[in-house]
């Protein structure tokens, strides 16, 4: 199973320890995690403060960031809610201003692999 750290904007400066205990945690469940280098930030305080065209390209890098990978973690409640119920807003959004599909069909397959960790770690993985 490939499964990617995703660290908000949050944690990998001010609170980088928060990352090191996700990944202790995954381990020992007997997850091997990747941090992909290319993540950025997952465009909330864009779309929360109005801005939400601009939050699209952010929505796309996601995507772009971890296709491929099995479950994608991350230690932000609200990160994860604005890809799990967010990004299809974006995505439908985009289509219906005519910006095309394409956002809206990456972004459905990153939406149902992102997880919190204490709901990835109560899963079965077998």
């Amino acid at each position: 199973m490939r499964v990617a750290l995703f660290l908000i904007c949050g944690n990998d400066t001010p609170y980088p320890d928060t990352g090191r205990a996700v990944v202790r945690l995954l381990n020992r469940l007997g997850v091997d995690v990747d941090f992909p280098m290319g993540q950025t930030c997952c465009g909330q305080p864009h779309y929360n403060t109005g801005y939400r065209k601009q939050a699209e390209p952010l929505a796309r890098r996601f995507a772009e960031v971890f296709a491929g990978y099995d479950a994608i973690v991350t230690p932000s409640g609200l990160c994860g809610a604005m890809v799990r119920e967010l990004y299809p807003r974006t995505g439908e959004r985009a289509q219906m201003e005519g910006r095309g599909s394409a956002l809206a069909e990456a972004v459905a397959d990153v939406v149902p692999r992102t997880f919190e960790p204490t709901e990835f770690s109560s899963m079965s993985w077998g």
